[in-house]
């Protein structure tokens, strides 16, 4: 169906139904109704769009989960065999701790499962203090990368999450969800969550650490694959959670769920949400890339029209519930020259009647601008046809 739009757009309007009723995915009777958490969040990792949430947006405490941005900040700005040398001051933060010693030196691999697997403050200064200098400045380039992901209400003030003294050490579940949904793209992050035990040595002595995974979850829900633990008296009981199952991959945040000594609070809400996506959602394909959606008019070309084509395929994981339409939008008055790929309009594609996203629309073919040489080799056919007859 084709219409003109207040002399501006040509609109072709086609709608894909995904579902039976067209109903609102916020007005399901299956979300979770009991979560104990002040904050949850659940999101799809694969498009980062967030399935549900419970004051997802709100500033809180994030405890030792702060330790996924340190982890793969340090991941990304140093190799595995580089060596860390402990000061003073990392070996005093208080408990959980390694008890690394003063001058002892290590393995940044090996302080990176220490970070991870038993939550290690000590082991996060350290680590801090080897690539910021200090770790006031390793907190500014951590709050910097979360900026650069679209944390934009996320602030570290501490590289391991304990009550800091300094104000503002915060985050939200749609921040922690987006930092982590990025850190589990890394290979090497994602073996370290997941490795169960490690032994490991301290360089010059030779003494030995042997430590064992304290994430529960992955012992304790089908498909887990990570993510980190965390407890303040300031920040309650917090766990940011992925499983992976067929297809679909799901990262579950909750903060402020309980404090002593309601720690199992955590594990039922994060199973509350991880079920509620399993159960509810499922990832659909609602644009191919290439697909042929139109021709259209092309001004002062030498080739009169050209067909229309989308640019990219688009998935999105949906709910039953959830209804999709795609306004296809096509630029007005379109003049040569036009090159192949060029931009000529947008695929809009909403969901309930919101905005989702949009992408290109693009020629499938070259037009020429009309040029005298055309203008003249036209007269010229023309003329000599003329007096053929």
């Amino acid at each position: 169906m084709k219409r003109v739009l207040r002399n501006t757009y040509y609109i072709v309007l086609i709608i894909i139904i995904l579902s039976g009723n067209v109903t609102l995915a916020s007005e399901t009777n299956n979300e979770p109704k009991k979560l104990y958490a002040y904050s949850a969040l659940l999101m799809d990792k694969a498009t980062g769009r967030v399935l549900y949430h419970k004051n997802g947006y709100e500033e809180r405490a994030m405890a030792s989960t702060t330790k996924i941005m340190t982890c793969i900040l340090a991941l990304e700005s140093c190799k595995m065999d580089e060596i860390v040398t402990v000061s003073k001051e990392a070996s005093k933060a208080p408990k959980v701790k390694l008890y690394i010693r003063p001058e002892e030196q290590y393995y940044l691999g090996d302080l990176l499962h220490a970070l991870m697997l038993i939550s290690s403050n000590d082991v996060a200064v350290a680590i801090a203090e080897h690539i910021g200098g200090t770790c006031e400045a390793f907190c500014d380039m951590m709050t910097k990368k979360a900026k650069q992901l679209g944390a934009i209400n996320t602030c570290f003030k501490t590289p391991n999450g304990l009550d800091s003294h300094v104000e503002g050490h915060q985050t939200t579940a749609y921040d922690l969800a987006l930092i982590t949904r990025y850190a589990l793209n890394n290979e090497t992050f994602m073996k370290i969550i997941n490795t169960p035990s490690k032994n490991f040595n301290e360089i010059k002595s030779n003494r030995g650490f042997n430590i064992t995974n304290k994430n529960s979850f992955l012992n304790m829900y089908q498909g887990a694959n990570g993510v980190k633990t965390g407890y303040t008296a300031k920040a309650g009981y917090c766990f940011v959670g992925s499983a992976k199952r067929d297809d679909l991959e799901l990262i579950a945040v909750v903060l402020a769920s309980g404090w002593p000594s309601n720690k199992t609070y955590r594990w039922k809400d994060t199973r509350m949400l991880l079920d509620y996506g399993f159960n509810n959602f499922e990832t659909k394909r609602v644009l191919e890339s290439n697909k042929y959606i139109c021709d259209t008019y092309v001004k002062k070309g030498i080739e009169k029209k050209i067909d229309i084509l989308t640019s990219e395929d688009v998935s999105i994981t949906l709910s039953k519930d959830e209804h999709v339409d795609i306004l296809y939008v096509i630029q007005p008055n379109l003049i040569a020259p036009i090159e192949i790929g060029q931009n000529v309009g947008e695929a809009e594609i909403y969901i309930d009647g919101k905005m989702y996203c949009s992408v290109p629309l693009v020629s499938k073919t070259d037009v020429t601008k009309i040029n005298y040489k055309y203008v003249f080799n036209e007269v010229v056919d023309k003329f000599l046809l003329f007096d053929n007859k």
